[in-house]
């Protein structure tokens, strides 16, 4: 059977809804250093990925809650309308702080879309395909973070940055029409109120989705460290359209998705990992490394192989371990991890980098060593042994 006929066309405007969602806000990444340069803001590179980051993991909670007893589209709905917000707005700021405020708030947008997304996918597809299934969200959301960037490059350098801002907006819209169009799946759904957002400490922490969670921080550390350093990087060894290095991460991130997602279905979540992270190891130390453009993107299409192996997989353990009817609240930790990790990975390494190219490679390794960490932990833990005997 084919792939697409396994899947229902609501499954397929989910993804795609999530495919424009990630567009809309990955547009404008590779432009934003520049664009922050441009008033002053040199020294605080490292905030541009990091309070986007903070921002959707305080969110998480919140969103987390919503999803479970508010429902799965209002809480997409929310985060694809902060985009189409945000978008229109940053070309009406022009100082330091106004900008990193919107990008603050923008983090919201991540913090509650993906929540409901992961939640929502979960409710329609069997367990025994949650690892392709998420593999193939995975897979719109990468081509989404892979076309963004290269597309924001060649608007921003043709048409102007605020035509770009206001294309990342237009997408959002698109996103949020798709979303619009997907049926409710949540059985028990509450009518919204102020009670809803009182987080209690349940709602930051599952403790099923533990062991997954801290894998999660320590792999995408290094992910948070690609999207603060890697433009400054290329822009040092020659290449200017520095969207084109998450293309090339993204394509081969995409080849691996299905494969990794189908695998770890069949044989467990742990060796899919393991590979995974090997895999990232390889990657960041060579990104280290790279002194030319070809090394460059050689690091960037390992580092696609593995994150195409790690995350859907990942997800995949999550909902796994997830209590029925919580699914919402796992969703929201491995999330919390998730931002966690991306916030650490662009405030230290861009710390030890300070503005500084002989000091990139020591940034980049502080990725493999937490890659390191996370692979130890892989093959001693018995909760990551044990993990396909209690999936399902």
């Amino acid at each position: 059977m084919k792939i697409g006929s396994r899947y229902s066309a609501t499954f397929w405007r989910l993804c795609f809804g999530s495919f424009f969602f990630f567009l809309s806000f990955n547009l404008i990444i590779p432009e934003l250093p520049d664009y922050i340069s441009s008033f002053g803001g040199e020294d605080y590179k490292g905030m541009i990925i990091g309070l986007f980051a903070l921002a959707a993991g305080i969110s998480r909670p919140f969103s987390g809650r919503l999803v479970d007893v508010a429902g799965r589209k209002p809480v997409m709905v929310i985060g694809a309308l902060v985009c189409v917000a945000l978008g229109l707005a940053y070309p009406f700021v022009l100082n330091v702080m106004g900008f990193l405020l919107l990008r603050f708030v923008h983090g919201f947008s991540t913090g509650f879309n993906p929540t409901g997304s992961v939640a929502y996918l979960a409710d329609i597809v069997p367990a025994d395909r949650r690892g392709e299934a998420m593999g193939l969200l995975g897979m719109m959301n990468n081509l989404g973070f892979s076309v963004g960037p290269a597309l924001g490059s060649e608007v921003a350098h043709v048409m102007g940055v605020d035509l770009m801002f206001v294309t990342s907006a237009g997408f959002a819209v698109i996103a949020l029409l798709l979303i619009m169009s997907l049926p409710e799946t949540s059985k028990e759904v509450e009518k919204l109120s102020v009670r809803h957002l009182v987080v209690k400490k349940e709602d930051v922490y599952e403790p099923q989705v533990k062991f997954p969670a801290f894998i999660m921080f320590l792999t995408i550390f290094c992910f948070g460290t690609v999207l603060t350093l890697v433009p400054d990087h290329a822009k040092n060894l020659g290449l200017e359209k520095q969207g084109y290095f998450f293309t090339v991460l993204t394509f081969t991130s995409v080849i691996v998705r299905i494969w990794s997602g189908r695998i770890s279905d069949r044989k467990g979540r742990r060796p899919v990992m393991i590979f995974g992270v090997i895999t990232l190891i390889i990657a960041t130390f060579l990104l280290g490394a790279a002194n030319s453009v070809p090394m460059l993107f050689l690091s960037a299409a390992i580092y696609g192989l593995a994150t195409g192996a790690n995350s859907p997989t990942l997800f995949a353990w999550a909902i796994d371990r997830a209590k029925e009817g919580k699914t919402g609240r796992a969703m929201a930790t491995l999330f919390i991890a998730l931002e966690l990790g991306i916030v650490a990975g662009s405030f230290i390494p861009a710390l030890v980098y300070d503005n500084q190219a002989a000091n990139l490679p020591f940034a980049f390794w502080i990725g493999t060593v937490m890659a390191v960490v996370a692979l130890v932990a892989l093959l001693l833990s018995q909760q990551a042994k044990d993990s396909y005997l209690k999936s399902f």
